[in-house]
């Protein structure tokens, strides 16, 4: 009966051909996860930022291997004073260099390449926690919304039923034009309810296609995904204190902050190599042509080796200011790394109190709809004892609806806090979990807290 209603309403609410919602792939929120981190644009533009520190890591390295270099030089004078001295003028080198001492230039810039390395993969897990706890928001929002849906669809149907059968009383004589105009209002008042419902619902869809990568086209009808499961309430009990210390251990965001200190304190000692003599050995084979005759033959070769040195005695404190600089750098990380262990622990004790009311809420709401629909129950048995008024049939169908959304919502909330939660320490929500088994749901469905059960409205207004 669940599954007939859920493809009632993707029917209704994207216009889609049963034939082709075979063609559609369907997700679990376990397989949509996995498709966001594998197309999601901001992993992927993480992932290319690894590709790059590691091709920077290449090139830093250089540094400590010889490099082959080849040049040349031909030319030929037009026209000349009188002399004796050649028209062509040649040569061509070819040098091995090779470092022997830079300061710790060398040695600073391959470190920083593999903090760099460090830095961009701990940022892509950081984007990829993102992600996922982005996506499980937006799969129980789309769950939500279209669990809403499904409750108002039912609830104007009753509605129209109750408008129906009270049209045919009225023609009978048996009840008054009162009653009539009371079920129109009921009526009207819930279509926008399903009307915003829909409408959240495409809304859903589009969100977790962007963070699926997706690209949808304007004249599509229907969603090119479609999700499975239901919204559900699964208990976890996490302990704030373990929550705080397994975000401080595991968050990436803290250890990529780290590695700012470390960049900069390496910075360091390559600013301060600019300071210190440079050595580099070479050897290589050179031809060359003499222009004066008187000299020598017109073409000459052999070997050269050598050793160069360079050492900057004064360059007017460009040194000293890069110093100055990196030194500011890295008090600036050292506060940066400060400010994010608050943020991250802001997000701990954030989501882990949203879960507390969520839990709260969830607990009072489970209360009240039983109460609603008691109350529903009793109201009706007045009515067809004589007892009560149609005006309250209709308040009482009206709390039921209501409170069986706002339960829906509380279960909404409860799993966005435990996503949140899992995202800010880093943790699979199963590993946060002390009080209960996440993954054991026997125990709810004999309670009766899967959405299609406690959310369904009465399936008309006169039944007793």
């Amino acid at each position: 009966m669940r599954l007939e209603f859920a493809a009632a309403a993707l029917f209704i609410t994207f216009g889609l051909p049963a034939p082709l919602q075979a063609a559609i792939p369907a997700y679990t929120v376990e397989e949509a996860v996995a498709v966001a981190q594998d197309r999601n644009p901001d992993i992927l533009i993480a992932r290319k930022k690894v590709v790059a520190a590691h091709g920077g890591f290449i090139e830093a390295r250089s540094g400590f291997l010889p490099s082959l270099t080849s040049s040349g030089l031909y030319d030929k004078r037009q026209t000349q004073s009188e002399t004796n001295l050649r028209q062509e003028d040649y040569n061509a080198i070819l040098r091995l260099d090779q470092n022997l001492y830079t300061g710790g230039a060398v040695t600073s810039q391959v470190a920083i390449a593999k903090l760099n390395i460090d830095k961009a993969n701990y940022e892509l897990q950081e984007i990829v926690s993102r992600v996922t706890m982005d996506v499980r928001i937006a799969f129980n929002e789309l769950l939500l919304n279209r669990a809403k849906v499904h409750v108002r669809e039912e609830s104007v149907r009753v509605l129209d039923e109750e408008l129906k059968n009270q049209q045919e009383q009225l023609s009978a004589g048996i009840v008054g034009k009162l009653n009539v105009q009371r079920a129109e209002v009921a009526l009207a008042n819930e279509r926008p309810e399903l009307f915003n419902a829909q409408s959240e619902l495409k809304n859903s869809y589009l969100r977790l296609a962007e963070l699926f990568g997706t690209d949808v086209r304007p004249e599509a009808q229907a969603p090119p995904f479609e999700i499975s499961g239901e919204l559900q309430y699964r208990p976890n009990h996490p302990d704030l204190n373990n929550c705080l210390a397994r975000a401080d251990a595991n968050r990436w965001v803290i250890k990529a902050r780290q590695k700012d200190i470390e960049i900069e304190d390496r910075q360091y000692v390559l600013d301060r190599s600019a300071s210190r003599p440079h050595v580099r050995a070479f050897s290589g084979y050179e031809t060359y042509s003499e222009r004066d005759p008187a000299v020598g033959s017109e073409f000459n070769y052999g070997g050269v080796v050598g050793i160069n040195a360079t050492w900057n005695i004064f360059d007017g404190f460009a040194t000293k200011g890069r110093m100055q600089a990196t030194r500011a750098r890295r008090e600036a990380a050292v506060e940066a790394l400060a400010a994010a262990r608050r943020s991250v622990s802001s997000e701990v004790r954030s989501a882990f109190f949203d879960l507390q009311q969520a839990e709260r809420v969830l607990e009072t709401e489970t209360k009240n709809v039983q109460t609603a629909d008691e109350a529903l129950e009793m109201v009706k048995g007045n009515f067809a004892a004589g007892l009560g008024t149609q005006l309250d049939v209709l308040q009482a169908a009206s709390d039921v609806t209501r409170t069986r959304t706002t339960r829906l919502s509380a279960i909404y909330l409860h799993n966005v806090a435990l996503a949140r939660l899992a995202h800010a320490c880093d943790s699979p929500a199963e590993a946060l979990d002390f009080g209960s088994n996440i993954k054991d749901t026997r125990n709810e469905r004999r309670r009766g807290t899967q959405v299609s059960d406690v959310a369904r409205p009465p399936e008309k207004l006169s039944q007793r």
